[in-house]
């Protein structure tokens, strides 16, 4: 496995990555209709992989040969409240990579993007109810915090939990 910065050439696959781990993830957390109609597509409409602003989001892929296997995403807080942490705003492994490895990996290698960038602590969101997530990142040494958000996404409410840990 190579861990490596993401490039343009890179948003469909990862996009396919994002779509794929959601359908699985949240199939019992999130309405069928809308997991059913997200496409790799639009999603890959989102990213910038060609900014380099450390400011802005920076995205690492986890590859095996020529396939993008999952992804993490770091920048600077969005929280208001906790303006001097690192993010990782997003992992995700395709779900016929899970248990290999892979998410330990990218994770490991998040925390050391958001420490070169002099962070000494950082959060993350999790989607209530999503078990396995948790699971993870507890294991990671993540623990929540007490802070909760909604967020409406495609006429869908998310609800969040937050986590913290210190980046050593």
């Amino acid at each position: 496995m190579l861990l490596r910065a993401a490039i343009p050439q890179d948003a469909l696959a990862v996009a396919r990555v994002h779509v794929r781990s959601w359908q699985v993830a949240y199939r019992t957390l999130l309405p069928d209709g809308y997991l059913d109609q997200l496409r790799p597509e639009d999603r890959a409409r989102t990213y910038d992989f060609a900014n380099s602003d450390p400011s802005k989001p920076y995205t690492i892929v986890a590859m095996e040969g020529e396939s993008i296997l999952g992804f993490a995403t770091t920048m600077r807080s969005r929280d208001v409240d906790l303006p001097t942490h690192g993010e990782l705003c997003a992992l995700y492994v395709d779900p016929d990579s899970w248990n290999r490895g892979i998410g330990v990996a990218l994770v490991a290698a998040a925390r050391a993007r958001l420490l070169d960038l002099g962070l000494r602590q950082a959060i993350l969101w999790v989607l209530r109810g999503n078990v396995r997530a948790e699971r993870f990142y507890r294991a990671d040494g993540w623990t929540p915090d007490g802070s909760n958000r909604t967020d409406t996404v495609g006429g869908i409410t998310l609800d969040d939990v937050r986590y913290q840990r210190e980046l050593p």
